[in-house]
């Protein structure tokens, strides 16, 4: 087969790749909702938890503050800023202290308002109130406010609309300074901002974060004004954007350093460009199983997958370092397939077990990773034997064996002893003592350790939170129903308890779902206080008498109140498609079975004591903290679990490959004490261990069970060790150089993956060099003290014509073929 045969028919690959990719991009659904990695809620506050995460008000929540300018400018750019933003589809919610919140009342439901508000629980709709009410609005009309409140008049005389509006203000308000709010200083403007999208939409917050910078742009104009933004958002915003620009330098970084190894490594242009398709392969087939087979797929796990699915890089390296002239690709193919299958096989059996973990997200990266690391092994036994030349140049006589400096380099590998039982044990010892005693925590539960957010960022948004007097993030109110009627009810009963906490001091204010809906239980006792039409037009003639107004100006109110005593009291549903269903809804959730309303609470000073308040039947403080933490201890569980069974598995494996338990512990060994070493290394520094810490080890253990098979493999045939030393000397640089690049992460969750993979490469690969490696007399070119003639790699002895499972150099060059595909079905181990 020529050069340009092969060149096209890689070309063809790359089309057909590409075509794919396409494919895969029409149908794929990338989702950001981190509860797709979390286990089933067991508990009330995990539920609520998970709730909370995706679809609760504090996680739609975004703080914002402008400084940099005199006060009357930043408040003119505030209200400049609450305006567009009002307009705006993707917020449900501007406050900036100048609105009247009328916006927030659509037109057909301002006829309910004496249903929503609790002003005439206690007073009537006398002559008497009207008479003072309207006298009130004769002096408003004298005021600034009369532009306000004159439209509302006729059909509102008791203002009980803006009553309303201003209940949905945020509780414990900061200042106001020329109609917004300021913090306590007076140096900044302060504006509360609610998207419509979730917290962990990643693509909805940044449209929202987009739209409020493009805003500030606008109303900056020409000052030096500055805008800061926190909230679940901007941080999810800020995070991605970090992570991609951090992922592209090291990418650059990756790619540039792996193509010069390459290239350095096998002197070849066509190289680089031929290792890289079977890995595009992988991914490609990772992506459309998770795909095809789930509704949508989660970021991390298409990053945590292509971390995984790093090891398919090795497999071409092994052909490369195994090819020489003269030799058929597809024969060279054939001879290390059955340890690469093993390697294969083992590593997806581990990976089965994530399938049974209940857990949506690991079911995910077990699907793409099996898929993955499958179609890398079947395109590199199967279609990269046909792109590679036979009579490879670059080494003398074509083979890598003939190097001096790696036959040098195995020399002295060589002369280093094999260790003794008793040094490896000792070794083990030490470090399931220094894992056992190392002071402080094992294992990290606190999700908030792990934000990459950076400290003064969070604290920023701590005395935002503050200023504008933000419910608390980690403690709410939960108050549970058989449906929403019933959790509106209790919620109303417990206004009382909560109203005398603040008087204790121990909240500063709550809000709840029943001050926006209250229950229709309370809404047909208010209808039944209204008036008829005839009485209330009589009482209206009668408080009209005394002012300036003439006493047909209020017809649409008679109209309105009558509206409201007869309707069908207010329900959830009435309230779709306007902002008042945006904040319901994030106060009350229901299910088929219950509903929960819930409180949000401000200066929260004493939990005990509100918990000791409120106890009652259905009604319970929730700490959120406490609920991520027992989440995340669930999760571990559950992975802990899986990984034993395939730890089992992948051991099983091995054994009924090597059909040797001694041969099998050689390669098990190295791997299990690299697992060790690492976990010694990262207690020993002070590092508490995360799932990410588990996820990378699973990433180790693969690298060292490879390594270590592949110098198995390679037997007592001293060429062949040569060649597989290359071929590990290649794969663990390109693997140290990915995962080094990732240990420097100013991410943690990358860093955690890189510091961990980085000390397993090192690990892995001493080890496996130390005990799997074969003794060899490289003068003689053969064992020590054994015959010359060379053994399986695999199962037992192999005669004189079978080639499966030999080391490649021990098989004779006539026994190879001429160049092509096999024609006849892979035999014994090879199947």
């Amino acid at each position: 087969m020529s050069a340009s045969t092969r060149t096209a028919l890689a070309l063809v690959w790359l089309v057909v790749l590409i075509g794919a990719g396409f494919a895969i991009s029409q149908r794929l659904q990338v989702s950001g909702d981190l509860r797709k990695f979390m286990p089933s809620a067991e508990t009330p506050a995990q539920k609520l938890l998970l709730d909370e995460l995706g679809e609760g008000p504090g996680s739609r929540l975004l703080l914002m503050s402008l400084a940099g300018a005199d006060a009357e400018t930043l408040a003119a750019q505030s209200q400049r800023i609450a305006q567009t933003l009002a307009n705006d589809e993707r917020f449900s919610f501007v406050a900036n202290g100048g609105e009247n919140g009328l916006d927030a009342i659509p037109e057909r439901l301002r006829p309910y308002r004496y249903l929503l508000s609790p002003a005439l629980d206690a007073q009537r709709l006398d002559a008497a109130y009207l008479r003072d009410e309207l006298d009130a609005r004769v002096q408003d009309l004298g005021s600034p406010a009369a532009a306000l409140i004159e439209p509302l008049l006729p059909s509102d005389p008791t203002l009980e609309t803006l009553r309303i509006a201003e209940a949905m203000q945020p509780a414990n308000a900061p200042q106001r300074l020329h109609g917004v709010w300021f913090d306590k200083a007076g140096r900044e403007a302060l504006l509360a901002i609610e998207t419509k999208a979730a917290g962990f939409d990643p693509t909805g917050q940044q449209l929202a974060v987009s739209a409020i910078e493009a805003a500030f742009a606008e109303a900056r104009g020409n000052s030096k004004a500055t805008m800061t933004l926190t909230g679940p958002g901007a941080f999810s915003v800020e995070i991605g954007g970090r992570t991609q620009r951090e992922a592209s330098l090291i990418g650059m970084v990756d790619s540039v350093g792996l193509i010069l190894l390459l290239l350095i490594a096998y002197r070849s242009w066509r190289t680089p460009l031929f290792g890289v398709l079977p890995l595009a392969s992988a991914g490609l087939a990772g992506l459309g199983a998770v795909a095809l087979l789930f509704e949508g797929v989660h970021g991390i796990t298409i990053a945590f997958g292509f971390t995984l699915i790093g090891v398919v890089q090795d497999y071409p390296i092994h052909l490369f370092s195994h090819q020489r002239a003269g030799i058929s690709p597809w024969a060279n193919a054939r001879a290390i397939w059955p340890t690469l299958a093993t390697g294969v096989a083992s590593t997806c059996i581990a990976y089965v077990t994530f399938l049974f973990s209940g857990v949506d997200g690991l079911q995910q990266l077990a699907v793409f990773t099996i898929a993955g690391l499958g179609v890398a092994a079947l395109t590199t036994r199967l279609l990269l034997p046909a792109l590679i030349d036979p009579a490879q140049r670059g080494f003398d006589n074509g083979d890598i064996a003939t190097s001096p400096r790696l036959a040098r380099l195995w020399t002295a590998v060589a002369r280093v002893p094999r260790p003794r039982a008793w040094q490896l044990a000792a070794l083990a010892a030490i470090c399931i003592a220094i894992v056992a005693f190392a002071p402080g925590a094992f294992w990290q539960n606190d999700l908030s350790k792990l934000t990459p957010v950076p400290a003064d960022a969070l604290a920023r948004d701590a005395h935002l939170r503050e200023e504008l007097g933000a419910p608390d993030v980690r403690y709410l109110l939960a108050v549970r129903g058989a449906d929403a009627e019933e959790a509106l009810q209790r919620v109303e009963a417990l206004h009382p308890k909560l109203d005398a906490l603040i008087g204790r001091k121990a909240i500063a204010g709550y809000d709840s779902v029943a001050r926006t809906l209250p229950s229709a239980a309370t809404q047909r006792a208010r209808q039944a206080n209204l008036p008829a039409p005839d009485a209330l037009r009589a009482t209206l003639d009668t408080a009209v008498a005394a002012t300036p107004f003439r006493s047909d100006a209020f017809d649409d109110f008679v109209v309105d109140v009558e509206r409201a005593r007869t309707a069908a009291p207010l329900s959830v549903r009435d309230l779709a498609g306007t902002p008042l269903a945006t904040r319901v809804g994030g106060l009350l959730l229901e299910n088929d079975d219950h509903a929960t309303a819930l409180v949000s609470m401000t200066g929260l000073n004493d939990p005990d004591a509100v918990a000791r308040e409120v106890s009652a039947p259905g009604i319970e403080l929730l700490d959120l903290k406490t609920a991520s933490e027992s989440l995340v201890e669930a999760y571990r569980e559950r992975v802990l679990l899986a990984l034993a069974i395939a730890a089992l598995l992948l051991a099983a494996t091995v054994w009924l490959a090597l059909r040797s338990p001694r041969r099998a512990l050689r390669v098990l060994l190295p791997m299990a004490l690299t697992t060790l070493l690492i976990l010694a290394v990262l207690r020993g520094c002070g590092v508490e261990l995360t799932l990410f810490h588990l996820v990378a080890l699973i990433l180790a253990a693969g690298l060292g069970l490879d390594y270590a098979l592949f110098f198995e493999h390679a037997g007592d045939d001293y060429e062949d060790q040569l060649r597989t030393l290359h071929a590990l000397i290649v794969c663990s640089l390109m693997t140290l150089l990915v995962f080094f690049l990732l240990a420097l992460s100013s991410i943690p969750v990358l860093r955690a993956i890189g510091v961990t993979v980085t000390l397993g490469v090192v690990g892995n690969f001493v080890l496996a060099l130390l005990i799997a490696r074969h003794a060899t007399n490289p003068a003689a070119g053969g064992p020590v003290g054994g015959p010359s003639g060379p053994r399986s790699a695999v199962g037992s002895p192999s005669g004189p014509s079978s080639t499966v499972g030999k080391p490649l150099g021990a098989i004779p060059e006539q026994e190879l073929g001429p160049e092509g595909p096999p024609t006849g079905p892979p035999t014994g181990a090879a199947a």
